[in-house]
């Protein structure tokens, strides 16, 4: 299931918010238990069979929580265990798929298909038994609360990646609010727009300019290809993100921002600390420290930067693809800290946001193109190698979807917020300033929310890009 489906709107929402809210504040076992199981349809909704990994995922994490305490040798088998499931449905076909090609050889494929979320719920619990080992929370006794942590639903497919430290109070003790539900309306119907409205919209362009020959493709519209899947997968991701974010505090949770205007940074190093944040701080926790960091001098920190993005490249998919987009963005993040970085503080900012925007674009393609011979043939098209610069394919492209561009644009930068931010001033020094606040702030969601719907049933493209991860 997913948010931005009718089934989900219509029964799924409606439904466990009617029980959960029915069931008195005071009773909040109850109210975990109830998001346990509506979390649980939530996810085998569509394989119900994965629903035993995560059953297994979550009895093996809870038991080794309980006894891991200052014991090293279990920690190392905890982490092996949940790294052993995570590769084992993640990996196998990949690996020999490489030990095809390398040696030629012919075993076959198990294909094993990859049950939805684990790569965020494998790294959840993680985080839990790391936590617990180094005693910075302690172990969680409830077993129910335990599992609503692992399984919430409304991060639970895509993220953001939730620490237990940052949530384990809130799973014994946390109360909800009108403001709270407010606030968390407006961040689902925003999130809900963005994914409906835009990112499904955008896809259209790089659909179809994928879907052509290369040899057909001219410059300007593998360009406009490559821009499109750059809007694509920010408004995709920051909008399930948003609606994560919104449901956690309807349901009295408060999620950590996932994305801060990644695509107005001046420096790759700058976009990665906007983007997918509870990724990079996961890793920085719990992979680039423990590995020495900065500690140990430059050549070891070099090093760690590339195993770190190596493994961040992993973990995004079973394909040498993403492997490469890891490692495009280690080398240039090293690079950076050595040499660019000293550059880009003496340039005028507008060049630094240019030399961020072209790596950036550069480093979707590489993710989104999984076949090399075809990424290659892209990227010689996008720097001059193709018969035209400009063809009807990209005006027609261009002009039809222009609306969506020109939003994407803004809506990648903080224009929206600030304009808002301004009529907010302005109206609160003005007589029933909040009251017309209010209802222009509720015609606004409204619209977002019935143009939304209105998208999504008349449309065929929804699947969030994460979903794979």
């Amino acid at each position: 299931m997913v948010f931005s489906s009718s089934v989900f709107f219509m029964a799924f929402l409606p439904i466990t918010l009617l029980l959960y809210f029915l069931i008195p504040e005071r009773f909040l076992k109850v109210r975990n238990l109830w998001l346990l199981i509506a979390s649980l349809i939530f996810y085998g909704w569509g394989e119900p069979k994965y629903i035993a990994v995560m059953a297994f995922s979550i009895l093996f994490n809870y038991v080794m929580g309980r006894i891991v305490a200052k014991s090293r040798p279990l920690l190392i088998l905890c982490i092996a265990g949940n790294l052993a499931i995570l590769g084992f449905f993640k990996y196998t076909d990949f690996v020999i798929e490489t030990v095809n090609a390398v040696s030629g050889g012919g075993l076959g494929l198990l294909n094993i298909a990859l049950p939805i979320g684990i790569s965020f719920y494998t790294f959840q619990t993680m985080s839990y038994i790391i936590d617990v080992y180094r005693g910075k929370v302690l172990p969680q006794r409830d077993f129910i609360a335990f599992a609503a942590y692992v399984t919430l639903f409304p991060q639970l497919i895509a993220g953001p990646i939730v620490r237990y430290s940052d949530v384990a109070e809130m799973l014994v003790g946390r109360k909800t609010n009108l403001d709270q539900i407010a606030e968390g309306v407006r961040r689902f119907i925003v999130g809900f727009g963005k994914k409906v409205l835009l990112a499904n919209q955008v896809y259209v362009i790089w659909n179809e300019i994928t879907l052509m020959p290369v040899s057909e493709i001219s410059t300007a519209a593998a360009w406009l290809g490559a821009l499109a899947f750059t809007f694509q997968i920010y408004f995709d991701f920051s909008g399930y993100s948003d609606m994560a974010i919104g449901l956690g505090k309807i349901f009295g949770f408060d999620y950590l921002e996932n994305f801060n205007y990644p695509y107005i940074s001046r420096s790759i190093t700058e976009f990665w600390r906007r983007w997918h944040m509870s990724l990079s701080s996961w890793f920085k926790e719990y992979v680039y420290i423990p590995l020495g960091g900065n500690r140990k001098g430059l050549p070891r920190q070099i090093l760690n930067i590339a195993v770190v993005w190596a493994l961040t490249g992993l973990w995004h998919g079973a394909s040498w693809n993403f492997v490469a987009w890891g490692m495009y963005f280690g080398v240039i993040l090293i690079l950076e800290k050595l040499w660019i970085l000293k550059w880009l503080e003496k340039c005028p900012a507008p060049v630094g946001h240019l030399y961020s925007l072209i790596l950036i674009v550069l480093g979707w393609v590489i993710f989104a193109l999984t076949d090399f011979g075809q990424m290659r043939e892209y990227m010689q098209v996008m720097f001059g190698g193709s018969a035209a610069f400009v063809d009807g394919n990209f005006k027609y492209l261009a002009w039809s979807r222009i609306w969506v561009l020109i939003a994407c644009t803004i809506g990648s930068t903080p224009l929206v917020k600030l304009v808002c931010g301004r009529i907010a001033g302005t109206l609160s020094g003005v007589k029933n300033g909040e009251v017309i606040l209010g209802v222009l702030e509720t015609v606004v969601l409204l619209s977002i929310l019935a143009l939304s719907i209105a998208f999504l049933v008349s449309g065929s493209y929804n699947p969030f890009l994460y979903f794979r991860f």
